[in-house]
């Protein structure tokens, strides 16, 4: 199941760019005809064939703002060649006589049109050039006019400025996106170490103390079956003895546990996945993992959620789709990881005994799992007559809040 929280959070024009720029190169070509259809740039008093094929090429030109994200060069390229034209056919050729002389021949759309550049084209050097040669075309310097000049310049800055502006706004703000999560990173280790420190300083205090008193315990025992005047006082004191013994036993296990991470030196996490692939490899059920993205953005308590999503469903897998091949997938993003695994048709009946074990509750208690971490689970067959299990949780989750 897709989760659109993080599309929902964006605003309707982050969702639907290209719906946008369509709307504002259509609005640039209706303005930018109108105002040359009322004389105020380079129509003429009496319009001939050639000047309704420039109106033409014009809006032609204008329209490609639609393409202002992913070729910002080219819409500026576009609209500075045909300014360009026309300040040509105007003068030195003579072809077409403006109604009123010493208007500035662009375009109004070379104003959005200037702020491509600087903001989606990665190569500010090149960037730079095209806005260069681009203001010396909108300006025509060789036709020195203090108004023309002046608002040429404008059109070609105003969108530069702006781009740079929120190009620098843009990078502080991921900046400081990038710093607030690392910083809950690293309190996150540090609750983590100090549960450790902790869990070792209990061990240590409950070695000292209940070991020593049940050591007194054994030795009062075997003395007491030594010294004992008749058999069954020596019987009830071996017993004492033997049971005080597989005390400590216990005891010293119970210590070494609290002394090392939990489930052992493998702490459930994305970093597991691999070996459960292994794992379900050798023991003949073929499984391949493609993860996408960085593994680092998912918090500690996501990433051991996850791993025990894949965990229930490559073991479901064993149990009900025996020759199956399973495909897990992960994808790894700032907002949140997706895990999906699908198998194929099984090629042979499950085993009873094997499909038998377990309580059934498997997918339901997954569910609740993830729900912990405000996360959601879809599992059920696919058409190809596989089954498919998709996990979309958060890429960060407080340890605080869900320690699952």
């Amino acid at each position: 199941m897709t989760d659109d929280r993080g599309a929902c959070a964006r605003p309707w024009h982050g969702r639907h760019r290209l719906a946008v720029d369509v709307t504002i190169a259509a609005v640039f070509v209706l303005v930018d005809t109108g105002l040359t259809l009322t004389g105020a740039t380079w129509w003429p008093v009496h319009p001939g064939a050639l000047a309704w094929v420039l109106l033409g090429v014009q809006a032609l030109a204008c329209a490609s703002l639609a393409v202002r994200r992913s070729a910002p060069l080219t819409v500026v390229g576009v609209l500075g060649a045909f300014t360009l034209a026309v300040t040509l056919l105007i003068a030195p050729a003579g072809v077409l006589t403006p109604a009123h002389q010493g208007q500035v021949w662009a375009p109004l759309s070379t104003l959005p049109a200037a702020y491509g550049p600087l903001f989606y084209q990665r190569n500010r050097r090149t960037a730079y050039l095209a806005l260069a040669a681009f203001t010396l075309v909108v300006m025509r310097p060789w036709e020195p006019s203090v108004t023309n000049m002046t608002i040429g310049l404008l059109r070609t800055a105003v969108g530069p400025l702006l781009a740079l502006y929120f190009d620098a706004r843009r990078r502080l703000m991921r900046a400081l996106v990038e710093r607030a999560e690392r910083a809950e990173r690293e309190r996150h280790l540090l609750a983590e170490q100090a549960r450790a420190e902790e869990r070792a300083r209990l061990a240590g205090e409950m070695h000292d103390v209940v070991t020593h008193r049940v050591s007194l315990m054994v030795l009062q025992a075997g003395a007491l079956r030594v010294t004992a005047p008749d058999e069954a006082t020596r019987r009830a004191a071996e017993e004492l003895r033997a049971a005080g013994c597989q005390a400590l036993e216990e005891l010293r296990d119970l210590v070494g546990i609290l002394r090392t991470a939990p489930e052992g030196d493998r702490t459930p996490s994305v970093a597991g996945f691999a070996d459960l692939i292994a794992e379900s490899v050798a023991v003949g059920t073929p499984a391949e993992l493609i993860e996408e993205g960085d593994p680092a953005l998912a918090s500690p308590v996501v990433g051991r959620t996850a791993y025990r999503v894949l965990r229930e469903a490559l073991t479901n897998v064993r149990k009900h789709a025996p020759g199956a091949r399973v495909n897990v997938r992960v994808e790894y993003g700032s907002a949140q990881v997706r895990l999906t695994v699908h198998n194929t048709p099984p090629t042979g009946r499950p085993r009873s005994g094997l499909a038998g074990t377990g309580s059934g509750l498997g997918i339901a208690h997954l569910r609740q799992r993830i729900e912990l971490v405000h996360g959601t689970l879809r599992a059920g067959p696919c058409s190809d007559g596989g089954f498919s299990l998709e996990a979309t949780l958060p890429a960060f989750v407080p340890t605080a809040e869900a320690e699952v």
